[in-house]
Order: C-alpha cells, then structure tokens, then sequence
C-alpha cells in the first residue's frame, strides 16, 4: 500500500501539511463508513484506498458493509434504476423487506461512532438508529440524482432529511432538502495497482494474454455490465465504425455483489457480439485492477458510453493516463471533460461512432485531447484532494456553532 509521502511528486508537499493539519483536529473522533458492497463499483473502490489513507494521517476511520438477502438487492437495484429516471413500481411487501432488512442490519451493527458516513440508498435507512445529539450522520449519494422517479425519491427523502448532510457527485445532483447539501466530487488514486505507471512488457503481456492485436487500434471500454453503461451501444458504435477502419473492441468489466441484473447484461451483450474476432468480451474478477491498467495504457481510444452516470471513474482513470476519451455528456462526466478540449462528449449512437472516427483518423488532435484531460485530473480528482474535502466536512460538523474554526 503506497504510503502518503509517496503522493508528494503528484501533488506537492504543501497538500500532504495540509491534510496533517486537518487530520490533527480530528484526534480521538472515531469515523464509520457504511455500504452495501466490499467489492465491485466505485464506491468499493474509493473506500479501499481512502479508508488505509485516513487512517494514516490519524484518523480513527473504518468501513463495514450492511448484509441482505437476493431479493434484498433486486429492490435496491429497482431503486438504484428508478434514481436514474427509469419508471419503477413497488409493491407494499417490497417497501418492507427494504425497511427490514436496514432494520436487521442496525440491530447487529455497532452505530455509535462520532461520525456516521452511509453510501447510497441500499443502507439510508439505518438513520432510523441515530444515537445521541452529539452524533453526525452524513448521507453520501454516488449516483445521478439529476431526474430521480418521484415516488422513490419522496420515499428515501423521508429518511435523507433525518441526516446532518447530504453529499452529492455533481451540481446536477442538488435537491430540495431541509439539510445542508455539500458538493464533494469522486476520486482515483495515481497510485493504486489500476492507475500506477506499468512496464510496457506488462502491457504486453496483458495483451497477449487476451490475444489482442497491438498492432491494430483498441477501442476500450471498462465498467460494469449494466443497461446504464450501454454496452450494446458501444458495440453498435464499433460495428458502425469498422465498416472504415479496421480496428478492435474491447469491452472489460466485472460485477458488484449488489448487482444482480449484472449476468442478465452480459448474456444480451453476447448475443450481439456473436462470435465477432474483433471483438474482445472480458468478464474479469475484482482483483483484476493491473489488468485493467494495462488495457487502458494499451488502448487508442477510450469510451464511456453511460445513459446515466454518478461520476464515472473509469473517465479519469483514462484521462490519468493521458487517453482519449469519448463518453456520454451525463452526470458527473462533464466535470471531467471539457468538450473538445479534453475529450469528447456525445449523446447519441452515431454521435460517438463519429467522434471515434475522427480521433482514429487524427492522432494529433486525439493526443492533445489525452493531454489536457492528465492536467484536469491531476488538479482537480486525485485522492488527496477528496480527502481534504472529507477533513472539513467533518469538521465543520463537529464545529456547527462556530463562524470560524481556527486550524
């Protein structure tokens, strides 16, 4: 595990003082994260490495993972759908077993740290357990909020506005609410397994593994088999693509142990893939994040084709790695790419068949646009600076009635 002082050639010694100092003030303040997977999606993911980090600077910091059932997940995936727009019924039983279900959880959880961080819908209602006065509970919302179903939202607003503070990815995001909203944008870590530098004879090797031509362009996209990531589309896109230049299509991802809708994605991708060479179909385990780095380092050009998008962390992970990206102009995306300046933004099929035709045929203009997205993430999305944003949240939680908190 990389050790803070090894963050100081990314982001300066003068960030590294600062998250000491903030650290310093939280002495003896015990910080609980809670969310339903340990694997899998982004949220795993930032926990995995900020959770070892926090802990490093002094802060008392840990992360548990609420339990449930197979029909558990089904509702909160329908959940997670009907956030994104999708128009979602529940039944009366449904609504129960969700309640239940947090309930259990809470029963068997320890929730008295001095701060509670809870992550997405699946555990919102452990609220319900709030202990004393003293206590701060911060709700944390990864996904796009920006056109949620009514009656789900109205139903989990309900359990919300018994928080402290809402954190959401993107301004998009924002909702009417009783309690503060705070704008604490996604990160990556320059120096974990998928986003460290790679000998090219690693990549190679991936490569070869997978019997991708190196020679030829790769069009990549990684993330989840989900109907929101559209992979069918991707497909679509390349397919329309090659009809003018020969290139190759890898689509790489894995699941999350709270999606269940995951395996029905992949059997339909499949089935549009046929049995097309070109065409590289990776279902890859969760400790596969080396591999994943050295497809991205091996790739021409990079996609994100998302319908909808909390932030979208494999945008930056590319754009760490100086790719070209084309994604989807949805959620938190467009915080990460300037259009034409670096990246790509599209909305449609023949949109992004068009904008990967014109990055294929001119590497130049592909390559500045790689460029300028490093800078944008070196700036404004690594690791250190979420943490910082984390610092004070909690300390002005922990200071509400001061006007001024004095470091």
């Amino acid at each position: 595990m990389a050790k803070l002082n090894d963050y100081e050639k990314y982001v300066g010694t003068d960030v590294l003082y600062e998250l000491e100092l903030y650290a310093s003030k939280l002495s003896g303040v015990v910080i609980q994260n809670i969310n339903s997977t340990a694997v899998g999606g982004g949220v795993a993911e930032i926990l995995t490495r900020m959770i070892p980090m926090l802990q490093e600077l002094g802060v008392n910091a840990c992360w548990d993972v609420i339990k449930g059932g197979e029909k558990f997940f089904e509702i909160t995936k329908k959940m997670h759908n009907a956030l994104h727009g999708k128009n979602v019924i529940f039944t009366e039983d449904e609504i129960d077993l969700f309640l239940e279900t947090n309930e259990m959880n809470a029963n068997q959880m320890d929730l008295k740290s001095d701060i509670m961080v809870i992550h997405d819908p699946q555990p919102c209602a452990l609220i319900r357990k709030k202990g004393n006065t003293n206590q701060k509970w911060i709700w944390r919302c990864h996904i796009d909020f920006s056109n949620p179903d009514p009656f789900t939202w109205k139903f989990l607003k309900e359990y919300i506005e018994q928080y402290d503070a809402s954190i959401f990815s993107a301004p998009s995001f924002a909702r009417e609410l009783k309690i503060p909203q705070v704008l604490i944008s996604p990160s990556i870590d320059p120096l974990s397994d998928k986003n460290k530098e790679l000998p090219q004879e690693t990549i190679d090797s991936v490569l070869e593994k997978f019997n991708i031509d190196k020679k030829r362009p790769i069009i990549t996209q990684i993330s989840r088999f989900d109907y929101l990531k559209d992979p069918v589309g991707v497909v679509k896109v390349f397919q329309r693509v090659r009809k003018y230049i020969d290139c190759q299509l890898v689509l790489a991802g894995g699941g999350a142990t709270d999606d269940p809708e995951g395996a029905q994605v992949l059997s339909e991708v499949e089935e549009v893939v046929a049995n097309d060479p070109d065409i590289f179909l990776l279902l890859l385990p969760p400790s596969s994040d080396i591999e994943i780095n050295a497809l991205q380092r091996a790739s021409t050009v990079i996609l994100q084709k998302s319908l909808k998008e909390g932030f979208g962390l494999t945008v930056a992970e590319a754009l760490w790695k100086s790719k070209p990206v084309i994604a989807g102009a949805v959620g938190g995306i467009p915080l990460q790419i300037a259009h034409k300046y670096s990246g790509l933004l599209t909305h449609t099929i023949d949109g992004t068949a068009f904008a990967l035709k014109q990055l294929l045929q001119n590497p130049s203009y592909a390559r500045m646009l790689g460029e300028n997205g490093h800078k944008n993430i070196r700036k404004n999305f690594l690791i250190t600076r979420h943490i910082r944003d984390y610092l004070l949240l909690f300390l002005s939680l922990l200071n509400k009635k001061e006007d001024i908190i004095y470091l």
